[in-house]
Formats: structure tokens, sequence, C-alpha cells
């Protein structure tokens, strides 16, 4: 379960998309799903977004987080492998 490079990781802000009540799991689910083994995606979210957590950990993701500056929050995700 090794983390990829910083350098491999693409950023999703999601702070927009909630401001303005669009619910950004599908476009996060279709930037995960989309990665390579070496890859890794960032969410950029204004709260903890432990559900999100959870729910890509079952679908086989493993995933880092940490205090962003002020209320935000930093999630990376990367596929699992054995």
């Amino acid at each position: 379960m090794n983390m990829p490079p910083l350098d491999k990781f693409k950023r999703f802000d999601v702070r927009a998309l909630i401001q303005l009540g669009v619910e950004p799991f599908p476009e996060i689910h279709k930037r995960v799903n989309a990665l390579h083994s070496e890859e890794g995606l960032i969410v950029v979210a204004p709260f903890l977004p432990s559900p999100l957590v959870e729910k890509l950990a079952g679908d086989g993701f493993a995933s880092k987080v940490e205090r962003g500056t002020g209320s935000d929050w930093l999630v990376y995700f990367w596929r699992k492998t054995d």
C-alpha cells in the first residue's frame, strides 16, 4: 500500500462545487477510477469527507488525510496494491 510520489498526484478542489450545492462524488469517483497504479488524486474539501474515505476504501483505494489551511482538508487517494 505504498503511496505514489507526490508529483504523480492530480489535484481536484471540490470546495466551489460544494458551495454551489453540487454533489462532487460522481466526479471524484470518475477521477479515481481513471487512475493508473502509480497515480493518485488529491481532493481538497472544506470539511473532512469521512464517508468518501470509507466508500473509496471499500472500492480498493488507500488514503491519507491532512489538515489544509483554515478549515480545509486534503485527502490523498491511490489504488491499493497487494
